[in-house]
């Protein structure tokens, strides 16, 4: 069940700068709170954007603060733009908090820098692709969690096409061509349409070759590096694991992960490289053995 109401990257820089204008008027979030008749655990949660904020609350937030003019349209016609719905919301009563503030997230990146050990990353999957990945934990989920699941991934295929599409530059271990996810004709059918994919061109494919296995003791699982178009809205690694998903924002150590990620495509293959190695892996695959592995983002 979902926890709240995934961050948009308008809700944050809404919070950012609510939070800005309260502390320019020198006060604090428990005055704020008495005056909004609230406590200050929501002015906080307003503020760092793990609530949705009405119009209408934006407007008595800047009346405290006595803002006026261009600056409060121009925050009321965010907080309006924040709270439209995205697409995924439909699905939220039945994914985790975690993974709806991904998908929130990525749906509103301006560039992603991708690493996956195991799977392909989620957004350049075929429909039957998704279906055997989830599918591996179905005993563990309801049908209709699973068919969420399912729903909420291939809703997020046209990122790459849509209009202001994000650049996605994605490092694959070079294991991930060789995990048979169902059956070997979904494997086959997933390479070739990754050589497809690679056409595009906001989408740089690299693989990460078994000869450079030694790089993945530092990895610590898939990672994604999140930019947004605002500036303001600093970059944020997400990291999954089986301990639960994880969100980074300090610089010094976001800038640890962006490091490590130009270590890794560094000693990948170039694209062409690795658009070679997987055209040649989608005409010979021969195995049929099934593999089960943590669904990738």
């Amino acid at each position: 069940m979902a926890v709240g109401s995934p961050p948009t990257v308008r809700r944050r820089q809404l919070g950012r700068e609510l939070r800005g204008l309260r502390e320019q008027h020198g006060m604090l979030a428990e005055d704020l709170a008495e005056k909004l008749r609230c406590s200050a655990s929501r002015v906080s949660r307003i503020e760092t954007a793990r609530i949705r904020i009405a119009p209408g609350t934006v407007h008595e937030i800047l009346d405290i603060l006595e803002v006026h003019g261009a600056e409060r349209a121009r925050l009321v016609k965010l907080a309006r733009e924040a709270d439209e719905q995205g697409w995924w919301q439909e699905y939220t009563d039945r994914l985790t908090y975690e993974y709806s503030t991904y998908i929130a997230l990525e749906s509103e990146a301006a560039t992603l820098r991708v690493f996956q050990p195991a799977l392909v990353y989620g957004v350049l999957q075929t429909e039957r692709y998704v279906r055997a990945v989830m599918e591996q934990g179905a005993s563990l989920r309801s049908a209709s969690e699973v068919e969420a699941k399912v729903q909420a991934r291939l809703g997020r295929q046209p990122l790459l096409q849509k209009a202001g599409a994000p650049d996605v530059h994605v490092v694959f271990d070079e294991a991930v061509l060789h995990h048979v996810i169902g059956d070997r004709d979904i494997l086959r059918s997933q390479l070739h349409h990754l050589v497809g994919l690679s056409r595009l061109p906001n989408l740089t494919i690299q693989v990460l070759p078994f000869s450079s296995a030694d790089l993945l003791a530092f990895v610590p699982g898939s990672m994604v590096i999140m930019t947004f178009p605002d500036q303001n809205d600093g970059p944020v690694v997400y990291l999954e694991s089986m301990g639960g998903d994880l969100y980074i924002e300090r610089p010094e150590i976001v800038q640890r992960y962006v490091s490590l990620y130009e270590r890794l495509s560094a000693q990948a293959l170039s694209p062409k490289e690795s658009l070679a190695m997987i055209e040649s892996l989608a005409k010979t695959r021969r195995s049929t053995k099934r593999t089960s592995v943590p669904a990738a983002r």
